[in-house]
């Protein structure tokens, strides 16, 4: 059954439409359960009625137009349950439905079981016999079939919607999301995709087929002689069963009907890669079929095959990506390298499939003040290249082929948005000074150079987080001391005399370097930050010297130690520092010590500062991994995004713990977390007490806008109402009232 399974779930994911992956579920469930009938009716959420979407042994005419009101019939009981229903004698069930246009007066025993998809119940699976009932083992198998199925079904309804259904006129069916950076944009859809990912190629109309047919003749004459070359390397070391594996791969490449398949697609319209993506499809499910164990696991050979092939398309592509005047950058994952890499000029959005409202393409997409929809699981990537897209990253919606009336209102709200971040020009040349005379230092969060001409341009008071990593991860190899020092010294002299906090090299994790490979089950909470230094000086040292050579005459330096989880690491730090200090002293070099601080981002580190304050200057919050781990929720997992909430009432708890004990000992706490750019959190946060606040330059006028429009009394009776709440969108909903009430609504919403 296992193999039965997986065969099922391939081809409905494979498939090019909700449809066609509810015949495949129907026929192939029908089949390995000897059933007379399988059936599948989803759920309409226009209306709360349940449609049967598809079925093998019913009235093919009911499909689409029988309905089941909620609470009507077997369907709706085991919607209600959300657990299987196993019945002898379905007729007599007291909630029992007959509909006469469905053909189902043979069928007594009936087996249907939910198909749920994050909580929500999509819709039924039901197989139906007219005499042998049900066991256990079958109760077991289609529960398996639906929930394996859930997300596939989920995909395919966001591909190209429940046909069928209600049509929505206004076109107002998106595709939901999270937000990922404030905005509205619109523009139209370029797919970037990971290199030789078949699965994540997309459909590309193309005007020079003869050109897409060479280059893709050229590739695979490429492979053939990289499987000959491999075959010859490993001939004398391997058996002569192992040398047919090779043998077999030669046979694919060399098959006609691939080579001809490909052609043909690609004189249909699609491009080389799109075109190769459908063929491999096309010849791996047929070995998906097949009920031969031996025999199915070809289809991953032919689908290796593929791979190899779109590797030398895409290394020998000469065509450079073409990207619109209004880009709406699109991936299953995109990458910092891939973002930055599209002319910034041009971005009007992104979404992305993965990744969550702190992972760092959301964050570099608020910094750039691009918006932003991650975590839109189900977004079909290889069927939208090209599109108009809207997107609307206050809802982390995403709307695909807009209907007119949609289009038009969010054209209206980023014209409104156009005038609001003029209108917040005026905050730039404006200290942040509350109704009742304090003032917050508003630092800004960077990592790169380019960063700081647009820092200064709106307000920035200094650099509250400097990464320094980001160098690191943009080379090749380890950058040396002399270019690490030119590099920090431009940032402190740009920004002399107000101070510029830089971050001691924090990797792992997420980011990762090219040249030096950190492979863990669970990076996260494996080896990055100052686990990592601490065990490489060498490493540690170099940039030390860098940093502190670099501060040289300016005063401006503050060093901050990343993920610090024990107080040992910070004295082994502190020696090291003093240590590298004492050198440069004795060398002639004309620096000051400067203040060192340490990143609350671990939770053990909350319950320390007692033993920590005597040994820092100050403390600088973390937010975005501080919510991670004290919430165990991988920022990055699309799949529990929606549980990472930086308003989450443990974590606001927390922080105004750690401000009060930090008071107590005279020392600073700023935030640097993507927290500190949130309207509603900066509230909490001037009433917790928080020395300073630091968020992308995009965010600045933003926070500043607010820091003018409360007081210090004010910002405190919110937090004491907060503080006793339970719920973390409760919480949401009342900080964006009091904002609203304040006149900054449109911080939080589109348009003004």
């Amino acid at each position: 059954m296992l193999h039965t399974l997986r065969r099922i779930v391939n081809e409905v994911n494979e498939a090019q439409n909700l449809s066609e992956a509810l015949r495949i579920i129907v026929r192939r469930v029908r089949q390995a359960m000897g059933a007379d009938v399988c059936s599948v009716y989803l759920s309409d959420a226009s209306s709360g009625d349940y449609v049967l979407m598809a079925t093998e042994g019913l009235n093919p005419q009911a499909v689409g137009r029988l309905r089941l009101a909620r609470g009507e019939g077997l369907v709706s009981v085991v919607a209600e349950t959300q657990e299987p229903l196993n019945l002898e004698d379905a007729p007599a069930h007291p909630r029992f439905s007959y509909c006469a246009e469905s053909g189902e007066a043979p069928y007594r025993t009936f087996l249907g079981v939910p198909i749920i998809h994050h909580r929500q119940v999509m819709g039924i699976l039901i197989v139906q016999h007219t005499e042998r009932s049900f066991g256990e083992d079958d109760v077991s198998f289609l529960l398996t079939v639906a929930s394996q199925l859930a997300g596939a079904i989920a995909h395919a309804d966001a591909s190209g919607g429940i046909k069928g259904l209600a049509d929505d006129a206004a076109g107002s069916r998106h595709i939901d999301g999270l937000p990922g950076a404030p905005g509205v944009g619109l523009g139209t859809a370029v797919v970037v995709y990971p290199p030789a990912n078949l699965e994540a190629i997309p459909d590309r109309a193309i005007q020079d087929s003869e050109k897409e047919v060479t280059i893709f003749l050229a590739a695979l004459e490429a492979a053939r002689r990289e499987i000959r070359d491999l075959s010859r390397r490993m001939n004398a070391a391997l058996s002569k069963e192992d040398r047919a594996l090779f043998e077999a791969y030669a046979l694919m490449l060399d098959s006609t009907t691939l080579e001809r398949r490909t052609i043909e697609n690609i004189r249909a319209g699609n491009w080389a890669a799109g075109a190769l993506r459908a063929t491999i499809i096309e010849h791996a499910r047929i070995f998906d079929e097949m009920d031969d164990p031996y025999i199915s696991e070809r289809a991953g050979d032919i689908r290796d095959v593929g791979r190899r092939i779109l590797a030398h398309i895409q290394n020998n592509a000469t065509s450079q990506m073409d990207y619109p005047a209004q880009t709406i950058l699109v991936g299953e994952e995109i990458s910092v390298t891939e973002l930055s890499q599209a002319p910034l000029e041009r971005l009007a959005g992104v979404v992305s499939g993965a990744g969550s409202t702190s992972s760092h393409v959301a964050i570099l997409a608020r910094a750039l003040g691009i918006p932003a929809v991650v975590g839109a699981s189900y977004l079909p990537v290889s069927r939208i290249d090209g599109r108009e897209l809207v997107v609307d990253g206050y809802k982390g919606r995403v709307f695909i082929s807009p209907h007119a009336a949609v289009r038009d209102e969010y054209r209206r709200l980023a014209r409104e948005e156009e005038e609001l971040a003029a209108g917040l020009e005026e905050f730039s040349t404006r200290p942040a000074i509350t109704r009742d005379g304090v003032r917050v230092p508003l630092y800004a969060n960077t990592g790169l150079l380019s960063d700081i001409n647009p820092s200064l341009a709106r307000g920035a008071e200094g650099v509250g987080l400097y990464r320094t990593e980001f160098p690191f991860m943009m080379r090749q190899q380890f950058p040396g001391e002399e270019e690490q020092c030119r590099i920090y010294r431009r940032v402190l002299e740009a920004f002399s005399p107000r101070p510029v906090y830089l971050r001691t090299l924090d990797i792992g994790g997420d980011k990762v370097l090219p040249y030096f490979p950190i492979h863990e089950d669970n990076p996260f909470l494996g080896w990055r930050g100052i686990r990592v230094t601490l065990d490489h000086p060498e490493i540690f040292v170099v940039q030390l010297r860098a940093i502190l050579r670099a501060s040289a005459g300016l005063d401006n330096l503050r060093l901050l130690l990343p993920m610090v989880s024990h107080v040992a690491e910070v004295d082994q730090a502190r020696d090291i520092i003093a240590r590298v200090f004492s050198e440069l002293k004795e060398a002639g070099e004309s620096i000051t010590m400067p203040e060192t601080g340490i990143m609350i981002e671990v939770p053990s580190t909350l319950y320390q500062i007692e033993d920590l304050a005597p040994r820092v200057d100050f403390f600088s919050v973390g937010t975005n991994d501080l919510t991670q781990y004290l919430l165990a929720v991988d920022r990055n997992n699309a799949r529990v995004a929606a549980l990472y909430d930086i308003l989450h009432p443990a974590l606001l708890r927390a922080l105004a713990q750690v401000v009060l004990a930090a008071q107590r000992h005279g020392k600073p706490v700023s935030v640097c977390g993507e927290m500190a750019g949130d309207p509603a959190a900066a509230i909490l946060l001037l009433g917790m007490g928080i020395s300073s606040f630091s968020t992308t330059a995009a965010s600045l006028p933003r926070i500043k806008w607010v820091i003018c429009n409360f007081s210090i009394a004010e910002a405190r009776n919110i937090l004491d109402e907060v503080l006793l709440m339970e719920d973390s969108h409760a919480i949401r909903a009342y900080l964006n009232d009091r904002l609203d009430s304040a006149g900054l609504g449109s911080l939080v919403r589109a348009g003004k």
